[in-house]
This record gives C-alpha cells, structure tokens and sequence, in this order.
C-alpha cells in the first residue's frame, strides 16, 4: 500500500509474455487473446478445454486448438479447416471480482497491480469465452463499484469495463463480498483478484461470503516486487495511498522483519483458506502471465480429478 518517493530500479525483464511489455498494448482483448492462445500453443493439451456429445456450430481453426476436433469432412469439402464447437449440457457461470481500492494503483515498474489485474482478468473472460460459458464482473473498494451480470455475451462488456477501470477509495472486504456472495442465484466459480491487504482472519471470514451455494472459489493475491522486499535503499519515503499518510523510513533498519511478515500473512492466507477449500494463487506482478495461467489451469484440473 506504500507509494515509493524516488526511483527504485526498474524490474527485470521475464520471459515470453512480459507484462511491462503488455501495457503497450492498447487494447485488452487482443492482450487476452494473445495470452492466452500463445500460452495454450505451448501446452499440449489445455486442462480447461472439453467437449460434450451437443454438437453447435463450426468455427475457424486456430493455433492452438486441438485437432482432433477439426472437421476433415468440412476440409475436403471447403480446403479449409474448421473446428466442431460443442454445446455444453449447462454452461458455467464465471464472476470476476476484482478489488479496485487505491492500493491497487502501485507499481513499481511499468505495470500496477491493478494493470496486472486487468490483464489477468481478461484473459480468464477470455478463455471462458472460448468456451462458451456465461462471464461477469463485478469491481469493489468498501462498497460495490460496477456490475456485469453474467452472460454468455458480455466478453466485450467485461473487456471494456476492465479498460476504464480506476483504481480509488479505501479497500474494505466484508460488506462488499457480502453483498455479491447474496447475488449469486446460481453455483458459479468465482476468481477473487485483490492485494488482500487485512488480516487472514478478516480476510478468510469476508472471502467465505463468496462461498455461498456451493460456488467454487479462486483467489489470486497479488504484490508488487517492493511490497516483498522493501528494497528502497537507506532511507525512503513512502506514502499510504488510500490514508494519504506520508513518512520517512529507514527501511534497512527493519528490511528482514518486514519480508517475514509478508511471508506469514502469505503462508496463513495459504493455509486458512486451504483449509476452507479456497484455492489461493499468489502472484508477483512482474511475473509472466503464462506462469499464472499454468498454476491456475492445473490447479482446476486437480480438482476435477478430486473434487
């Protein structure tokens, strides 16, 4: 939550899909589709895709997509490939939550949590648009912010409500989270993405509101580099930016008594939610989207097997 007064040295590069390189994309879906498709591209088969016996319409063939669903009667026909797209016997609902509270504005590098959000977002709308399943987002600080209800049409919607997202206001989960977990008719899965600044025990308590008729539920806890290390030099001074509260600090003074703390509320988190069968995803901001989108598929596709 703590906005930098002078520069910190930039975040290293990372590999294929650079989120600094991202944000000079100005324009999300192709952000998410260019995510996703190139991460897919280097799996050899995605754990989220599937088919039912509902045959629905025919598409054009991408990279990516298996080809033991393409339709070789269309190709000899046509030349062209084509993929048989299969109606699901009930489509799935997915509920983006995404916490908009000032602290999500930090970023230490070319790319806020809250840009990172964005991208992690639509690409999750993205890939639940390839399959045809209902999408909806809903944004918070200490109150409801903006509402997509769920449908199967709304990937645009969503893909413009995340592209003029703002981040402001003081975060506050309970009441918020308590209030969507009220709205939700119908079992979903449900992807929280929040810096998840409060305790494990207030955090656990407002998240299991989201848990309400059976809902599946995934939460993606987001840092920036610095908020893990506090590496800012001798002294720094550092600005709360939904109290505005502004101080000098000694941060070699207390450095190593900060990380472990940031490491216990990680591993309580872990470990709280865990035991409620929340799945929790940590994330580093400067990470590659396509480390994420493994952890989260593979996870999804454990608990197929086990749940």
């Amino acid at each position: 939550m703590l906005r930098q007064k002078h520069d910190g040295g930039q975040v290293p590069g990372q590999r294929f899909i650079n989120p600094d390189v991202l944000t000079r994309i100005d324009n999300l879906e192709l952000v998410a589709r260019g995510v996703v498709d190139g991460f897919i591209s280097g799996l050899h088969r995605s754990p989220m895709l599937g088919m039912s016996v509902d045959f629905a319409e025919h598409r054009a063939y991408m990279p990516g997509d298996d080809v033991r669903r393409i339709d070789w009667r269309v190709f000899a026909r046509t030349d062209r490939l084509y993929i048989k797209e299969f109606e699901a016997d009930t489509n799935a609902n997915l509920h983006l939550i995404l916490d908009v509270s000032a602290s999500m504005d930090y970023g230490s590098g070319a790319v806020s949590k809250l840009d990172y959000a964005k991208f992690l977002a639509a690409s999750l709308a993205y890939i639940s648009m390839r399959q045809r399943d209902r999408i909806g987002l809903i944004t918070f600080d200490n109150d409801i912010v903006e509402t997509v209800p769920t449908s199967i049409r709304h990937f645009s919607r969503v893909l413009h409500v995340l592209d003029r997202l703002e981040a402001g206001g003081v975060s506050e989960y309970r009441r918020p989270l308590e209030k969507i977990g009220e709205n939700l008719r119908r079992r979903s899965l449900v992807v929280l993405i929040s810096d998840l600044y409060d305790t494990p025990e207030r955090l656990l308590s407002a998240v299991n509101q989201l848990r309400y008729r059976g809902n599946d539920l995934i939460v993606f806890h987001l840092l920036d580099p610095l908020e893990l290390t506090l590496n800012l030099g001798d002294i720094a001074s550092v600005e709360d930016l939904e109290s505005g509260a502004n101080m000098p600090i000694a941060a070699d003074q207390f450095r190593a008594s900060y990380r472990q703390l940031v490491a216990t509320h990680r591993a309580e988190l872990e470990t709280k939610f865990g035991t409620s069968q929340i799945d929790y995803i940590f994330t580093d901001v400067s990470q590659p989207l396509d480390d994420i989108l493994f952890r989260y598929l593979s996870d999804r596709q454990r608990q197929i097997r086990t749940r």
